[in-house]
């Protein structure tokens, strides 16, 4: 795997510049609005299944979990509630992201949040080569090996989706 060399530089390059993580980055364009994983896989020309969205949930406890999950699946929330032993588990409300995370809806990492939140990613990872992801900022994707996230993040691979 390549590390392009990019005139963009997120947070999420940087980090992954300066722990020497290899990566690929990808652009696309975001003019016509369709920034949903879907469309975003198919704009830079990889599989969907290998495409994966960082979605905040809030227990009732209020404590924040991430979650990475393929962009054309959803999160099970039975699943997340059974894993983090909250017994109501909702959404993060989109006003409370960025104060949350310093990202916004679209450009949302596992990678670079304001503070260390437990994550967890599906476990169909394990099973790719590469995963893609937003590298915080929209219109702006990284392409990495999952086991290369667990040298930065604290991650589990849980099954997250039906």
């Amino acid at each position: 795997m390549e590390q392009m060399a990019s005139a963009i530089k997120t947070n999420v390059i940087r980090i992954l510049d300066k722990e020497k993580i290899p990566y690929t980055c990808s652009t696309y364009e975001v003019k016509d609005g369709k920034i949903d994983g879907v469309a975003v896989a198919h704009k830079i020309g990889i599989d969907e299944e290998t495409v994966f969205k960082t979605l905040l949930v809030q227990g009732k406890s209020k404590t924040c979990y991430v979650c990475v999950i393929p962009v054309a699946k959803e999160l099970d929330f039975k699943k997340i509630s059974t894993l983090t032993g909250e017994k109501n588990i909702d959404m993060l409300p989109v006003n409370e992201l960025q104060k949350t995370t310093g990202y916004i809806r679209g450009g949302c990492s596992p990678i670079g949040m304001k503070k260390a939140l437990k994550t967890y990613i599906d476990k169909t990872a394990m099973n790719l080569e590469e995963i893609t992801f937003s590298a915080g900022k929209i219109g702006v994707q990284v392409t990495l090996k999952p086991e290369h996230l667990k040298t930065l993040i604290q991650v589990e691979f849980e099954a997250l989706t039906n």
